[in-house]
């Protein structure tokens, strides 16, 4: 079987070779007995800062700090339309998320100091890398690690503006007064970010990182097109970007000449992928996801001949049509497949603990298989087989909403089709796994749960709370404490080639993207519009986060409670969901403080930046709206609705 459990870069010592505090602003990547005048050295102390800088996509991937995972994606996925917060009584930081409200003024601080301790990690790497006496020999790995640091500084930039708005741009590390003035995102910030993807791109070497979770040419490319569509989109409300254009002043720097930057050349960087990168879709959808593994399949195919037993009580059903060579682990599939451009990788290194910011025990454990796993049952029975086979427990926080299952029924119907991603993400409890029942104190569920990045349990495992990927190779239990916690290696796709191919229509209005992703779901081929290419990317990437900017770009800046996002969201509105369990005693989903349309238009979808982040810049940074002393704090703080 291939060897899945291991991540290139992501080494043990990446997290600790570095230190850094809880502070913004003192976050000081370097060694303490060295200083910028003498490491790095040689090249590899380059790659070690590399890995350093990479290494806090783990912590974001598998960090859990105050009850909530620090996932970006996930929080925006409990932000949009397609999930609910629910969890147990006690998750109210998942519910805070999902109805646009807080119960501390620093429950999303967490984020804030990671994500600027990952561009300090970076610029410190730009800054520092001509310290090594590189040779002629050696120019092509200077420029392709000195693009990697000007990648994941754009990207840590653009996630951190997305969540938080206007904010101080640093592109030091060290960090002047004027730097602590918080910038414009649309005039400031994104130039910038754009400037150092287009560095990144012209940098990097014109190849493929080919899995091994380091950026690429070619990924970065696709990250220009995506933060570029935000820009156009959100702040420059271009309403249809086939349509529509917009121009961006770049920054001038090294891998980047300054200029401007288009529709078109955004438009050349995705065709280039498509030409050059050598990328194409899987087959089967299924095979992106860790329930299509061989183990599982070969577990309702126990005939010699393949024709498979589907009446055993553990024969998964939904996976026995597919080609055994189309499974999770099989070459070309799953972790590092075809169409992954670039993801967040994970190893077998996890722990249960809970530690400090930038070494969580729990950052090498793709945590949203945990975050998102069934929590089925009485108390203490989660996760048995003869309930929830072949899925494994979890806390069940982020359940799909009614929205979404509705929404793509309702587009089946009108299509006269069965689209197989809806079954591929999603898991209907009631016809899928009959003998599932409720904690006592769920809330707000949909009756459906999460099937993407779901947790796998074989009969093969030893143990109720085993994984799927104890019995892969590589594999080793002796660094973890807890299966349950720490056995998720699932990689996280932040870039798939499906994203470059309905990037391509929504730009240019060829319909040729769309059709590819539409014909392996199984679906009618359409003509271009900005409704097909909306259901299109909705359907593709549900629950994989990238809804919620989606809806946020086609709706423009302070569009008030009118826009495609305040609308979607308010729809939610009066579904019927399962609290405290009682599945025959619905209740009708109801916002807990005013409504969504309304939380929506006053945020425009921007968290709150962090009070003790503020108050450590001296005041410095304002406010967002929807969060200050401008909007009555009875519509922002959390409220017990069950």
């Amino acid at each position: 079987m291939k060897k899945y459990i291991l991540s290139s870069f992501a080494v043990l010592a990446a997290a600790t070779l570095f230190t850094s505090c809880n502070d913004m602003l003192d976050t000081d990547p370097r060694v303490t007995e060295l200083t910028q005048a003498t490491f790095p050295g040689k090249p590899a102390d380059v790659e070690a800062l590399n890995a350093a800088t990479y290494s806090i996509m783990n912590t974001l991937g598998g960090g859990d700090q105050s009850g909530i995972l620090n996932n970006p994606f996930y929080w925006w996925s409990l932000m949009s339309d397609d999930c609910y917060g629910s969890g147990g009584l006690q998750d109210n930081v998942a519910k805070s998320l999902h109805h646009f409200t807080t119960a501390s003024s620093n429950q999303y601080e967490q984020d804030f100091i990671l994500l600027y301790g990952g561009i300090s990690r970076a610029n410190n790497q730009i800054e520092t890398i001509d310290n090594v006496e590189w040779t002629d020999a050696q120019k092509a790995q200077r420029n392709q690690l000195l693009g990697e640091a000007y990648f994941m500084r754009g990207l840590y930039t653009m996630w951190l503006t997305q969540l938080y708005g206007d904010v101080p741009l640093i592109t030091s590390t060290v960090i002047t007064e004027e730097m602590w003035e918080q910038a414009s995102a649309e005039e400031v910030i994104y130039p910038q970010i754009l400037s150092d993807f287009t560095s990144a791109k012209n940098l990097m070497k014109p190849e493929r990182a080919n899995g091994s979770g380091h950026a690429d040419k070619f990924a970065a490319e696709a990250f220009i097109a995506r933060a570029w569509m935000f820009w156009a989109g959100f702040y420059k409300k271009v309403g249809e970007l086939a349509n529509g254009d917009a121009t961006m002043q770049l920054v001038e720097q090294e891998g980047c000449q300054g200029g401007t930057l288009s529709k078109a050349e955004v438009v050349a960087g995705l065709k280039d992928i498509v030409s050059n990168g050598g990328y194409k879709l899987c087959e089967d959808f299924r095979s992106l996801w860790q329930y299509s593994n061989s183990l599982l399949w070969d577990e309702a195919h126990d005939n010699e001949d393949g024709t498979g037993n589907l009446e055993g009580t553990h024969a998964y059903p939904f996976i026995a049509d597919m080609k055994r060579e189309n499974c999770f682990d099989q070459p070309g599939m799953g972790n590092g497949n075809t169409e992954e451009i670039f993801q967040i990788q994970f190893m077998n290194a996890s722990k249960w603990a809970i530690g400090g910011t930038y070494n969580n025990p729990r950052m090498y454990s793709n945590y949203l298989s945990c975050f998102w796993g069934l929590r089925n049952g009485a108390t203490n029975d989660n996760g048995r087989r003869d309930k929830t086979y072949p899925f494994n427990q979890g806390w069940g926080q982020g359940t799909p909403s009614c929205n979404i299952w509705d929404d793509w029924t309702d587009a089946e119907r009108r299509g006269e089709y069965t689209d197989m991603r809806k079954l591929s993400t999603l898991i209907d409890l009631d016809n899928e796994l009959e003998s599932y029942t409720y904690e006592k104190d769920d809330n707000e569920e949909s009756g459906y749960a999460v099937k993407k990045y779901a947790d796998v349990n074989l009969d093969a495992c030893a143990a109720d709370n085993d994984s799927w990927w104890s019995k892969c190779e590589g594999y080793s239990s002796s660094s973890l404490d807890n299966k349950q916690q720490g056995d998720h290696f699932e990689d996280y796709y932040l870039m798939r080639y499906a994203d470059v191919l309905l990037m391509l229509t929504e730009l240019t209005g060829d319909p040729w993207g769309m059709n590819q992703v539409q014909a392996r779901a199984g679906v009618p081929q359409t003509g271009y519009s900005l409704k097909a290419v909306q259901d299109e990317r909705r359907w593709e990437f549900a629950l994989e986060g990238l809804r919620f900017n989606d809806m946020r770009r086609w709706s423009g800046i302070n569009s008030g409670q009118d826009s495609y996002a305040a609308k979607a969201l308010q729809a939610q509105q009066g579904k019927q969901i399962v609290c405290y369990g009682q599945k025959a005693n619905k209740r009708s989903l109801q916002h807990m403080t005013c409504s969504w349309a309304k939380r929506y238009a006053d945020t425009n979808g921007f968290l709150p930046k962090p009070q003790a982040q503020m108050t450590l810049m001296n005041n410095k940074m304002v406010q967002n709206p929807g969060w200050d002393e401008g909007t009555p704090a009875a519509e922002w703080t959390y409220v017990v609705l069950y």
